[in-house]
Parts: structure tokens; sequence; C-alpha cells
């Protein structure tokens, strides 16, 4: 955990997570949940930093190819969502309707714990 906690420490600050007062910031619980389960498959071996690091380069750099550097629609947790779910898709570590029937199963229980 401790080698992951550097690359992400050393990530450049156009890809790093936000922070505030040297901390991460999380705006809502499943940011921190993606956050923790990219790290997790990352320190099991199911893929190396790297590549997720270049996963979420390719999310962002979409992103910005399709919107202005004003968009008030950025956030930097959907980007890193669709770089875990594009990585464990092209890893095979999961089938895409698995992922989208898991997706929709964690939005529905998500929903239920802000009512």
């Amino acid at each position: 955990m401790d080698q992951t906690r550097t690359l992400i420490d050393d990530l450049p600050p156009t890809e790093a997570p936000p922070r505030a007062n040297g901390e991460m910031v999380f705006a809502e619980p499943w940011e921190a949940r993606a956050f923790g389960i990219a790290l997790a498959l990352s320190n099991d071996g199911h893929y190396d930093w790297e590549s997720f690091r270049q996963s979420l380069i390719a999310s962002i750099g979409h992103w910005e190819a399709d919107h202005g550097a004003d968009d008030p629609s950025w956030r930097y947790y959907d980007r890193w969502l669709e770089a875990l779910e594009h990585l464990l898709l092209a890893r095979g570590l999961v089938a895409a309707d698995e992922l989208d029937r898991r997706t929709e199963d964690f939005m529905c229980h998500a929903r239920e714990e802000v009512y």
C-alpha cells in the first residue's frame, strides 16, 4: 500500500486526486469507494499502477477534448471511475453486462443511503 500511496502522491497536478490541507477530498461516498477499489485491485496484482494511471490520463484527455476548460461539469472522480471501468473491461476482470448490473445495484443502494 505504501508503494501505491507514493505513486498517487507523485502524480502531476493534472492527474492528482483533489486535496484540501494535503488530504484527499471525496465529495461523495462512491468516490472514496472507487478510489479504494482501484488501489485494492492494483495492490492485489490485477493490474499495475501505471496501467491505471495511463487509463486515467486517457479519460481526462477525452473529457478535455470534448469540453471547454471552464466547463463546470468537470468532476475528477467521474474520470477516475471511467478509467477504472475501462481497465476492468479491457483486462477481462468483469464483463460489460455484469458491470452494468453491479453499477445499477450500487446506485440503488447509494440512493437508499441518501434517503
